[in-house]
């Protein structure tokens, strides 16, 4: 009976999330994303006509020394074009408090990245996002950001 009810629990969850078009998470070696490895993802899009929202999504645990995120984001079109920005996120209040999903000490970040995007081309996009950390008053990037577990890439079609 409990399998029943866990298969049933899992379907239900799957099934609240048709608006998901991609999502993936590369895991960090040893929870350090270092400043010179981008995490890349390479996604097939077909839907030119709908707007979507591109989220980068990143776990951090308690070891995650900052209380922002800069990443530099460099996205590679089918046709080869390049739209390169520079992201800052919070990843904690003025508090200390962590932002976040998760009940332990492992938090979820869903952050923008591109809001209601409409993909204009069909074919293979690449994303590419590497961290660009600085300790204060320093000009060279932080070698080793500690504390991120993963780095992940979510596409959602926003409903009409």
């Amino acid at each position: 009976m409990n399998k029943i009810i866990y298969f049933i629990f899992v379907f239900l969850c799957i099934s609240c999330d048709s608006d998901k078009k991609y999502d993936t998470y590369q895991a960090m070696d040893n929870s350090v994303w270092r400043l010179e490895e981008p995490v890349v993802f390479e996604v097939d899009i077909e839907d030119t006509n709908s707007q979507q929202n591109v989220f980068l999504n990143v776990r951090t645990d308690t070891d995650y020394p900052y209380r922002n995120l800069y990443v530099i984001s460099k996205m590679t079109l089918p046709n080869g074009a390049i739209l390169q920005d520079t992201l800052e996120y919070e990843m904690a209040d003025a508090f200390g408090n962590w932002l976040g999903d998760g009940m332990t000490d492992v938090k979820d970040n869903k952050l923008y990245y591109l809001e209601k995007y409409k993909f204009t081309k069909k074919g293979t996009y690449r994303f590419e996002f590497y961290q660009a950390m600085r300790k204060r008053g320093e000009i060279e990037g932080v070698q080793e950001l500690n504390g991120v577990t993963d780095v992940g890439l979510r596409i959602e079609k926003i409903q009409d």
